[in-house]
């Protein structure tokens, strides 16, 4: 059976749309040589008028998107780095998010916003590590963050077809993790909708993207003595609360591991629903990014500021204790 990775899952499922609407364009900044090795190739197959390199004006390029889809076209956006979202944060949450709601549906903007190798990257310093999904969930702007390459290739595909504006957020700790596949199954994954990687009864693990590995592997290694339950929300706003509910009845406990900062991240959010609506036995943790964290450029006070696998473990048993 053949393998994929998450990075030619993303490139699988840009040139799977392409070829299938004609109205999907790609912009973005050295997207014709495929710099960040998603579009590479795409600039041969489906020419230039298609695959357009844009100058290095995040802002410009951006605003271009909204103009394009309110036009009829289905941008695809590729930014190099996390944090160039907080540049463009009002030309997505302000602009192209708000135009359908302030048409009253008469205007579409299906912009899909593609920040490949998002949050660490192994010592990028302070201003390329962010990874600010968080932010996007809490304006409402559909927010998605894949954990494996064949939901990378379904998610990826599902947001461009979306009609609304979407932030897929690839996350560089990702990148290496491989799937045997029959590519004849891949298919897009609807937004919205959760996945269980792992059942369990007597504590339910959420994990966003990457996390989902290290839940994974946290279950496993307490698999003889307490069950986990690993679930993936794959897409972070909106948020499959119905599935969340479903898991918290099966096991009445909660962890949440989420790479984003520890204040207002959607670690808090999922915490406070499940304690406001859902059935929990035992009070719940978070393994998060601390308060206001910037990574910085040494590796290790890098790796000292991520949610770890340790901190996971020890909130996982202490909960499991604790009703």
């Amino acid at each position: 059976m053949p393998i994929l990775s998450y990075l030619k899952a993303l490139g699988r499922a840009l040139g799977d749309e392409l070829a299938a609407d004609e109205r999907v364009c790609v912009f973005g900044e050295d997207i014709r040589v495929g710099v960040a090795n998603v579009t590479n190739g795409l600039l041969k197959r489906f020419g230039p008028d298609r695959v357009v390199d844009m100058p290095i004006s995040e802002q410009a390029f951006t605003s271009f998107a909204t103009g394009a889809a309110l036009a009829g076209r289905r941008p695809v956006l590729e930014f190099q780095i996390p944090s160039l979202l907080f540049l463009v944060f009002e030309q997505i949450a302000n602009q192209a998010h708000k135009f359908p709601l302030m048409t009253g549906g008469q205007a579409a903007v299906p912009v899909t916003y593609l920040v490949p190798s998002s949050g660490s990257r192994t010592g990028w310093a302070g201003q390329h590590s962010d990874h600010p999904y968080s932010l996007f969930a809490h304006v409402g702007v559909k927010t998605v963050v894949p954990a494996t390459p064949t939901d990378a290739y379904g998610l990826f595909r599902a947001a461009i077809q979306d009609d609304d504006p979407v932030v897929v957020f690839a996350p560089a700790a990702a990148m290496g993790v491989r799937e045997d596949v029959d590519y004849a199954t891949l298919v897009p994954v609807p937004l919205g909708v959760a996945r269980v990687h792992r059942p369990g009864t007597d504590v339910t693990v959420v994990a966003v993207g990457h996390l989902v590995q290290t839940a994974l592997s946290v279950a496993e290694e307490l698999a003889d003595e307490i069950s986990v339950e690993v679930f993936d929300p794959r897409t972070l706003y909106p948020f499959d609360w119905t599935g969340l509910a479903a898991s918290l009845d099966r096991t009445g406990r909660l962890v949440v591991i989420d790479d984003s900062n520890r204040s207002c991240g959607i670690g808090a959010e999922v915490l406070a629903t499940a304690a406001e609506q859902m059935r929990l036995v035992a009070p719940p943790k978070r393994v998060t990014r601390p308060d206001g964290a910037v990574l910085p450029f040494a590796l290790a006070l890098d790796q000292a500021l991520q949610p770890s696998r340790d901190q996971l473990l020890t909130a996982v048993r202490a909960v499991a204790k604790g009703g």
